[in-house]
Formats: C-alpha cells, structure tokens, sequence
C-alpha cells in the first residue's frame, strides 16, 4: 500500500480535559509515529504537539480525524504529495 510521510500538528486548547484521550488516540497510532514533540504552556491552558508520521493516507485519515473530533483540538496536517518508494539496497 502506498505511503507518505509528514507532520501533523496538534493544539490543544484545555489540555486538562482532553490530554488522557489525545495521548490515548495517539498511542492507538503509534506504528505510524516517527517522533514527537509536545511543549506544555499550562499558564496560557494552551499545549502543542508536533508529530512526524509515515503511513497510508487511510491510517492518517484515522488519526487526524480522531484527534479532531476531541472539543478543543485542532489538527492540521502537511503531507508529501508523492506516495513512498523505498530505493534498492535500501531497508
């Protein structure tokens, strides 16, 4: 199946309330995360995460859909615009 990679960004508005079900979507997720970055501002009630992902637009679809339909998270994606090919001698 083909793939792509990129990033997804999260802002989480009132971490407080949603933080165990962001962390939860996420980790349901895990095999298509490369990396993550979360910066906390709890004197704003304000959190951030970056994630670098690899999957199929299906498996990403999943995530960000999830993550969006939270109250108070916004999800915004940029993808590759080409699907991934792996290169010979490649793993």
């Amino acid at each position: 199946m083909n793939r792509r990679i990129g990033v997804v960004g999260i802002v989480i508005e009132d971490p407080r309330q949603v933080s165990d079900r962001v962390n939860a979507i996420i980790s349901d997720h895990g095999n298509i995360v490369l990396g993550r970055m979360g910066i906390p501002k709890p004197e704003y009630q304000v959190g951030v995460v970056s994630l670098i992902i690899e999957g199929t637009t299906d498996e990403i679809g999943s995530l960000t859909g999830k993550l969006g339909n939270l109250p108070g998270v916004t999800v915004k994606s940029a993808l590759t615009a080409k699907t991934l090919r792996k290169e010979a001698g490649h793993d």
